[in-house]
């Protein structure tokens, strides 16, 4: 009995909690489309949307009444080209999104993810050099993108494309625009994940030939996730992300321990679909799960999770028992 004895109601179980998820902790994807009155709910992902630029500011009212301090930026292209120029260009989508949302929401914090899968008509996450993506050409058009974001009002830069040497080259980029207070949040451990299915139907981002496993990272390995960590540290990155996040919670852990800057999680979508799948086929508690991943993300080191969960613990939904 004696460890039942600090177990036996709510009021007791609360004091000695040892991990609290609050809602500061969390950063909520959103997906931006052209258009207007858009908004199109994803198959894959129930309750979560793209957005045209109205809707998504109608969207992102009720994240700031729900005291949802920050998003994270997707956009999903209805033009590509090789190069992944939407990305980029002059006025592009992201800019724009983040230079009406800094407008009606001053407070809000912005987190653009910085690819262009989303934006080449080929789905890889870089510019190709036959059917291979070629590092050295995609840098410049990453760096290129990130200044642009900084420019329209983004808080933090994230780079998830998994190019050797992007956070180098984009610190260096900001820095030569003056944006050196802009910190950059490097997508660190990226592994080559199943779990990405549905979010690339929601961007419409999957590559038309091949895979990213030879950028992305092997599921198998751990000791490459930490020096891919490390090396972002070194090139300037001042958050690291682990993702996905459940079947890679040891590597987040590990990560947790070895640096010292904050650690980003990002429960993706496949993670959010299993919950919701099994949840419709009455297999599971939804909400309950969703808590028990949610926790078990910031006990193993999680300083901020981006989950599309965020809206449902953010009204209540998700709670401590």
């Amino acid at each position: 009995m004696e460890y039942r004895r600090l177990r036996r109601n709510k009021a007791i179980r609360s004091y000695i909690r040892e991990t609290v998820l609050t809602l500061e902790d969390f950063i909520y994807p959103l997906f931006v489309t052209e258009g207007e009155n858009k908004k199109e709910e994803i198959p894959s992902m129930p309750g979560q949307y793209r957005f045209s630029m109205d809707t998504l500011l109608k969207e992102v009212q009720e994240l700031v009444q729900l005291n949802i301090q920050g998003v994270l930026l997707f956009g999903v292209a209805d033009k590509k080209d090789a190069f992944g120029t939407g990305a980029y260009c002059e006025e592009n989508m992201i800019a724009r999104a983040i230079k009406a949302l800094k407008k009606e929401f001053p407070k809000l914090y912005i987190v653009a993810d910085v690819c262009l899968c989303e934006y080449t008509d080929h789905g890889h996450c870089g510019v190709l050099c036959g059917t291979e993506v070629d590092n050295e050409k995609t840098l410049p058009l990453l760096a290129k993108a990130s200044v642009s974001y900084a420019k329209a009002g983004a808080d933090l830069i994230a780079p998830s494309d998994m190019m050797d040497g992007r956070v180098d080259y984009i610190r260096k980029a900001l820095n030569e625009k003056g944006y050196e207070h802009i910190p950059i949040m490097a997508y660190s451990a990226k592994y080559c994940s199943a779990f990405y299915g549905p979010f690339r139907e929601a961007a419409n981002s999957a590559p038309q030939f091949g895979d990213r496993k030879s950028y992305q990272m092997d599921p198998a390995n751990r000791k490459e996730a930490l020096k891919e960590t490390q090396k972002d540290i070194a090139e300037g990155a001042d958050i690291v992300m682990v993702k996905p996040a459940m079947p890679y919670l040891d590597i987040l852990w590990q990560v947790k321990q070895m640096v010292n800057v904050p650690v980003c999680v990002y429960q993706v979508s496949g993670e959010y679909a299993m919950i919701k799948a099994a949840e419709k086929m009455g297999w599971i508690d939804g909400k309950k799960a969703a808590m028990e991943s949610l926790i078990g993300l910031k006990r193993a080191g999680a300083d901020m999770i981006i989950s599309y969960f965020a809206k449902d613990f953010a009204k209540g939904l998700l709670k401590e028992e």
